[in-house]
């Protein structure tokens, strides 16, 4: 969850990886602040997503190419391989042009499965915002992936 959370803020798989860490590290150290009356997800969201946030600030441009693997794989065949991959690049593509917080409402939502209210208190705005951050991020998902349902 925390891993999804930070990869929904930064887009980028090492950073998302960095703040994933930072995450643990501070709620580890913030453990005696914890109350064991809370849930410990949500207290461990928060925490991610802020992680999250604060290493987009301090890491403003990067970019990195992936290093290739030149072994053979067992897995699925190169066609379906592609296809996904397509598809995979497509959806981060759509998800990288809404805005951050209809990116993790819509984490938070539908990957991680929290209800509405609980993710209005994770991200300190009301319950109303995140259903009508969730439509929109939905809504503009759709138009942009419709090309590749028809196809």
């Amino acid at each position: 969850m925390v891993r999804r959370l930070t990869r929904a803020v930064l887009r980028h798989a090492a950073d998302a990886d960095d703040a994933a860490q930072e995450a643990f590290l501070s709620a580890w150290n913030a453990l005696d602040r914890f109350q064991p009356s809370q849930a410990l997800g949500p207290w461990l969201a928060r925490i991610a997503v802020n992680a999250a946030r604060d290493l987009a600030r301090r890491r403003r441009v990067r970019t990195t190419e992936p290093v290739p693997f030149d072994r053979a794989d067992a897995g699925p065949p190169p066609d379906q391989v592609a296809d996904r991959r397509v598809t995979g690049e497509r959806l981060d593509a759509a998800l990288a042009t809404l805005p951050e917080r209809q990116r993790v409402v819509l984490v938070l939502f539908e990957v991680e499965g929290y209800a509405h209210s609980e993710i209005g208190q994770l991200l300190g705005v009301p319950e109303g915002t995140v259903r009508s951050e969730l439509f929109h991020a939905k809504r503009k998902l759709r138009e942009l992936l419709r090309p590749l349902k028809e196809g």
